[in-house]
């Protein structure tokens, strides 16, 4: 059996749930290494939880890992996936893969929501091709951590697709919620953006990655995205806004709700909506309609298990579903969010591959595609509303 070193770049929810999911892999001998975080204090207490020896930073833990486990915010994925090329070491990133965080030495007096986003968009485009000719010259693994293309709502979809040759006309995806919980989510030069980036990439990255499935099983080449038109807002912070507390509104310089039109290679489309301002949990699904059949995938809720409650105290130590505001009345419990939101499958599939060198479902390629058609999107927004090229990488 094959065994994989994997170190863990972050201590946080995302890292959480990641060992969660490696702990379960088959098939591979997974060894959790090393973790690394910014703060000493955060990674020290999550190597003692979970019996993972932590290292000072990500230098001095890359000869102890085979695999590097991206789960730090955004703004330092591309240092820490450099790093792990140029060592030779295979990288799973989670999303999303890349951005624009500012100038050089950007402080909380920098806003970008007021910034070009053509200059944003050109500053991603370099970052995307500075990774993307690191992994692809290093010849190591990389999985884009899309749990979209995982869940199994999705995976039924793609068998559907290949098997019955389905020609997708039009899609719709959707990811909303009340609002991140991370303390640097509404910073652009921590995120990258809002809604589109933060949220908007998981839909996207889905319905990439079926027209990407469709081409590949007929012509054995992916469809891929060419155009975009986009529009944001800021709606929590209009001067009629009426702010009850149940919806996240400290936001310094995002958006909180977006809304991208895709256009692919072959003339079909995609439709995206993504926000901040959504109640009752997260609210993920995607929709396919198709020549010769139509599918809906929920991912969350996905109405596995319908439980009420008329007294939340009774469900204080139970896990219902991320981000209810209530554990009162009839709620869409999760019973394994793992596996229904498709971080199991991730993790499975890229250690699989890692150990084997084979490519995984969620690749380099769709990382790259997602990113740059986000950014196209802002700045499709910035002129209103204009379609805007997707430059491939």
């Amino acid at each position: 059996m094959e065994k994989v070193r994997v170190g863990l770049v972050g201590a946080g929810f995302a890292a959480r749930f990641h060992v969660e999911c490696l702990r379960r892999v088959y098939g591979v001998e997974v060894k959790l290494a090393a973790v690394t975080s910014l703060h000493a204090e955060s990674r020290e207490a999550f190597g003692r939880e979970h019996s993972i020896p932590a290292f000072e930073n990500i230098a001095a833990m890359l000869d102890h890992v085979d695999l590097l486990d991206v789960c730090s915010p955004p703004y330092v994925h591309e240092e820490a996936i450099l790093a792990a090329a140029a060592a030779g070491k295979g990288v799973i990133c989670e999303k999303p893969l890349t951005g624009h965080f500012g100038p050089a030495g950007a402080d909380e007096s920098y806003r970008g929501d007021l910034a070009s986003k053509a200059q944003m968009q050109e500053d991603v485009l370099a970052r995307l091709e500075r990774i993307a000719a690191a992994v692809r010259d290093a010849g190591v693994f990389f999985g884009y951590a899309e749990n979209f293309v995982y869940a199994p709502s999705v995976q039924k979809e793609r068998e559907i697709v290949e098997k019955t040759g389905a020609q997708i006309l039009r899609m719709f995806g959707e990811e909303s919620h009340n609002g991140s919980e991370s303390p640097v989510y509404g910073i652009w030069r921590f995120s990258g953006g809002g809604s589109l980036i933060g949220k908007g990439c998981h839909p996207l990255g889905g319905l990439l990655y079926l027209k990407r499935v469709e081409g590949a099983a007929r012509d054995g080449r992916p469809i891929r995205p060419v155009s975009v038109t986009a529009r944001t807002h800021q709606i929590t912070r209009l001067p009629g806004y009426r702010d009850l507390g149940l919806i996240r509104t400290e936001y310094h310089d995002i958006e909180d709700y977006g809304f991208m039109h895709v256009v692919f290679e072959d003339g079909t489309v995609a439709d995206v909506v993504t926000s901040e301002v959504v109640l009752g949990g997260i609210y993920d699904y995607v929709e396919v309609f198709a020549n010769n059949h139509r599918t809906r995938c929920c991912l969350s809720p996905a109405g596995l298990v319908g439980t009420y409650n008329p007294r939340g105290e009774q469900y204080e130590d139970i896990y219902i579903v991320e981000k209810a505001s209530t554990k009162e009345g009839w709620s869409q419990a999760a019973p394994d969010e793992n596996f229904t939101m498709g971080y199991g499958p991730e993790l499975q599939d890229f250690l699989w591959c890692a150990a084997r060198q084979e490519k995984p479902q969620s690749d380099l390629d769709l990382a790259l595609d997602t990113t740059a058609t986000i950014y196209a999107a802002y700045v499709s927004d910035e002129n209103r509303g204009a379609e805007v090229p997707v430059w491939g990488i």
